[in-house]
């Protein structure tokens, strides 16, 4: 298996993990020119922007710690096209979160990172 395939593996369990905690997925895959963004959401009033990151064991390291400032700007900036392409308000509720996953073990941070910008 290639690694967009794995990817998408991994994605798909991130979903029905959000799904099964009462998550309504928006998006998949949401891409425009500055990068992608795995899985949008809505949850309780508030629309996440989240990334998936998996790891078959912990010897390169925790999954989360592969969402670095540099991924989170990106993450932002598809963050922000979304929201003016959807024509959200300033007060509209949003969040990053990151789902990893470590072997079978899922964990979710909300509100993971707050919004990057240069």
């Amino acid at each position: 298996m290639n690694k967009r395939t794995i990817g998408a593996q991994y994605e798909d369990m991130a979903v029905l993990f959000l799904q099964s905690k009462g998550v309504r997925i928006l998006e998949r895959n949401f891409r425009n020119r500055f990068g992608e963004i795995d899985i949008i959401g809505y949850d309780q009033d508030t629309y996440l922007f989240i990334e998936v990151k998996y790891r078959k064991t912990s010897r390169v390291g925790d999954p989360a710690s592969a969402v670095t400032v540099s991924k989170q700007m990106t993450i932002c900036k598809v963050a922000d096209y979304y929201r003016v392409c959807h024509h959200f308000s300033e007060a509209t509720s949003c969040r990053f979160d990151v789902i990893t996953i470590l072997g079978e073990n899922i964990s979710w941070y909300q509100n993971a990172f707050p919004y990057q910008h240069r």
